[in-house]
């Protein structure tokens, strides 16, 4: 991106700075937009399945903001020359079955032939512009939770290569198409100004950046992170994608120094699809959160807090 002009605008209340989720434009005194998209070639073998991952990743970037979505268009390749429709079929009506539970609507798209099949959506919602999450709102003294267990990385590779176990494929499925709605609801309900989802980065790329933007450091109690079903072995057994090694050095280009477990270690820079919040929650607020997000059957695990910065954007525990 460098060299690209600056978009110098008073309603553009985020834009491409901090990596953040999504875009927010403020288009009256009550109310901004949160856009965002998405798109990715399947990592599972149910056309339905995927659909509802894919929109259900879609649609996180609008929730780790705070927002709620409205409209979506869906962004398809798909090599009709070579594969007959019904696939395509049920991708969409897995992406359908997700808006419809995020209360939005599907308003259209556009679909292109090619080789490899790739689906997502661009999502826009709304939020109030003087209440919404960022990732450069993190305060020292904040309590770090994550709402989503990880290893979908480990999982789906797995998968590819015919070595992933009917439940343990399963549970992460599950996993991925749930929405982060709920635990959205919650944090800001209790509060909370800072949070990100955890996606390709992994949550060791993604809390680095939340860090940056903040300008504090993340202590992460590297124990405490939640692991799904057969994840860990999956990850002592070597399965990682290729973003594993990149999303690693770049953490370690940082200063930043990973755990001494080994499978610890691959799990923070495995690459999550469809995954859960990270949330820089105040002290006093998170064992509501908690209690809302279990209410919700939404999974909350504190991992860590946030301290005055260091040299390091993380130091693990």
């Amino acid at each position: 991106m460098r060299g690209l002009p600056r978009f110098d605008d008073p309603n553009l209340l985020v834009g491409a700075e901090h990596f953040s989720d999504a875009g927010v434009y403020r288009i009256a005194e009550n109310t901004a937009l949160v856009q965002s998209l998405d798109f990715f070639s399947p990592l599972v073998d149910d056309p339905f399945i995927f659909g509802q991952i894919a929109a259900a990743n879609s649609l996180s970037d609008v929730y780790a903001m705070g927002g709620t979505p409205l409209t979506a268009l869906s962004l398809v390749c798909y090599p009709d020359d070579e594969l007959e429709l019904e696939p395509l079929n049920q991708i969409l009506r897995g992406a359908a079955d997700r808006v419809l539970q995020a209360g939005a609507v599907i308003v259209g798209g556009h679909s292109i032939r090619d080789a490899q099949i790739v689906y997502g959506l661009s999502v826009t919602g709304t939020v109030d512009p003087g209440h919404f999450m960022r990732n450069d709102a993190a305060t020292p003294g904040d309590v770090l939770l994550l709402t989503k267990p990880l290893g979908t990385g480990f999982i789906t590779t797995a998968l590819r290569k015919n070595k992933c176990p009917d439940d343990v494929i399963a549970a992460a499925c599950a996993s991925m198409i749930q929405l982060n709605r709920d635990a959205a609801a919650a944090a800001m309900a209790t509060g909370c100004l800072a949070a990100t989802d955890v996606t390709g980065f992994g949550l060791g790329g993604h809390a680095r950046e939340l860090a940056d933007a903040s300008g504090v450091t993340l202590e992460i109690d590297a124990a405490a992170l939640p692991w799904l079903p057969g994840g860990r072995d999956l990850a002592l057994a070597g399965f990682n994608t290729r973003a594993n090694a990149t999303n690693k050095a770049s953490l370690e280009a940082a200063g930043i120094e990973l755990p001494g477990d080994t499978a610890t270690a691959a799990m923070i820079v495995d690459p999550q699809t469809s995954g859960g919040l990270l949330l820089s929650i105040p002290a006093d607020a998170a064992s509501d959160f908690v209690a809302r997000c279990a209410d919700a059957d939404v999974q909350a695990v504190i991992i860590g807090r946030a301290v005055e910065r260091e040299s390091a954007a993380l130091r693990f525990v």
